[in-house]
């Protein structure tokens, strides 16, 4: 269960609240994408960055002379928000016209993989959570290569998460408007694969088990 702080505590639509720690993994893993935040001279700033979990961290990695990196493997304070969208509310009132989403915040503060294996394995586990089996086939990392990458981590000892799939919340007085209500579900799918022109020939790889319910069909 997640433990609440003064910074993860949730105090907008406390009903969106969740304090279960898979749902919070499954946001991470889904989505892939995390917005960091950090505090420039000109102003704060929030970048978009791939960023995966392995266990209880999440990760992150850029080139060694990336502003972001360099700034957060220092140790500074920052949060890390991942958003999955999944479909538009349409009420009979302009007003509670709302959406269903997931969303996570994790709070703390990022330190740097410096272990050459450690960085190794993780930078593999990112591959094999987007293709399984991946990573058995392609060149792995040079030594070259992992050199030339950072790898920070953060605790997800500090997160908050809402989760809104409550449906069309409509005023009695607008239930018998003669307006259609409901959800417009919004799905993301992946696939099918895009092979080079180089690649047209090979067998191509099943990668459905990632993706599950997601997978094109």
């Amino acid at each position: 269960m997640l433990s609440t702080t003064k910074r993860s505590q949730v105090n907008k639509a406390q009903h969106k609240a969740v304090l279960d720690t898979e749902v919070l993994n499954q946001i991470i893993d889904e989505s892939l994408i995390g917005h960091i935040a950090i505090v420039e001279h000109s102003g704060p700033v929030i970048i978009p960055m791939l960023a995966w979990r392995v266990d209880d961290h999440i990760y992150i990695h850029g080139a060694n002379n990336s502003r972001l990196m360099r700034s957060l493997k220092q140790g500074a304070q920052t949060c890390v928000t991942f958003t999955l969208f999944d479909g538009w509310v349409l009420a009979r009132s302009a007003f509670h016209h709302s959406a269903h989403y997931r969303s996570a915040v994790v709070f703390g503060g990022f330190e740097q993989v410096e272990n050459k294996d450690e960085k190794d394995r993780v930078l593999n586990y990112f591959i094999e959570h987007i293709a399984p089996g991946r990573t058995q086939q392609v060149r792995l990392s040079s030594d070259k290569e992992l050199a030339a990458t950072l790898v920070l981590k953060m605790p997800l000892s500090e997160a908050s998460v809402k989760v809104s799939n409550y449906g069309v919340n409509d005023d009695r007085a607008d239930l018998d408007l003669p307006v259609w209500a409901g959800v417009l579900p919004y799905r993301t799918v992946v696939g099918p694969l895009e092979p080079v022109e180089a690649c047209q020939s090979l067998e191509e790889p099943d990668y459905s088990a990632a993706y599950t319910h997601r997978w094109y069909t």
